[in-house]
């Protein structure tokens, strides 16, 4: 079994499932010591939280697991993503440090700020980023000595309404975004998600949001990896922002659960 980090739920699944489902933005908890670095006062803070958590994600995808017959692996992030964010690159190729939303975010959704701007990431890129890495391409590598293939469903939500940190929020805004990579997402996993999904109103494909998970030691490299983002706008499964779930939330846990069924 991979060693896990105390800032990630491993939840195993049948030793024959190459399915992981990895929820990297669900939870809301800050260590204090975090907290302490942030420049917002705990009512603006719960507000970012409203904003920036892919609420229910873990509910969800413990739901549709629930429902498989060989069970998918779950790899949960139990801190929230304003501690570090697992899904960007650490150094300058991500975009996203542009707005102040690399893999410490120094700045919050509606680009005000979060943490000093010349805030050193260092110990937190230390102490969290790269432990989480190394556990999930763990994960990744178990997958691939017990079934030969890892597929990795990286499970999501994002907001009805454009926020302003989002680079290419332009686009459309389907009930359902699948992110798909060139290397990693093969055409037949995405018509398989496609064909499970389409009756959420409307399907799109990286729009507004591009791309799927991969650990860095596979990423381009091992085409057993494959890899599809589930973006689910919020509006389908729960109040926003931050507000409780709905019945949504069954209707597409036994989507994934069905998508799931077809990867093993």
């Amino acid at each position: 079994m991979p060693r896990i980090p105390d800032s990630v739920e491993l939840r195993p699944g049948a030793a024959n499932s190459p399915v992981i489902l990895h929820i990297p933005h669900s939870a809301r908890a800050i260590p204090p010591h975090v907290r302490s670095d942030m420049q917002l006062d705990d009512r603006q803070l719960a507000r970012e939280l409203d904003h920036i958590t892919d609420a229910h994600t873990a509910a969800l995808a413990e739901t549709a697991a629930g429902l498989s017959a060989i069970r998918p692996w779950q790899f949960v992030n139990r801190l929230s993503r304003l501690v570090v964010d697992p899904e960007r690159f650490p150094d300058e190729r991500e975009e996203m440090r542009a707005v102040g939303m690399g893999a410490v975010y120094t700045r919050t959704t509606h680009r005000t700020p979060l943490r000093p701007a010349d805030f050193d990431p260092t110990a937190l890129l230390d102490g969290y980023f790269h432990p989480y890495a190394r556990a999930m391409a763990d994960v990744v590598a178990d997958r691939l000595r017990a079934t030969g293939r890892a597929v990795i469903i990286d499970v999501h939500s994002y907001p009805t309404a454009r926020l302003p940190y989002e680079l290419h929020g332009d686009g459309s805004r389907p009930s359902i975004c699948l992110g798909a990579d060139d290397f990693h997402t093969p055409p037949a996993l995405l018509a398989r998600a496609l064909r499970n999904f389409g009756d959420f109103g409307g399907v799109a494909t990286n729009s507004p949001f591009a791309g799927t998970y991969v650990p860095l030691d596979f990423y381009g490299t091992e085409p057993r990896v494959t890899a599809l983002m589930v973006e689910i706008r919020r509006d389908n499964y729960m109040t926003e922002p931050g507000g409780p779930a709905g019945p949504g939330l069954a209707v597409l846990a036994a989507a994934l659960a069905a998508l799931i069924a077809e990867l093993r």
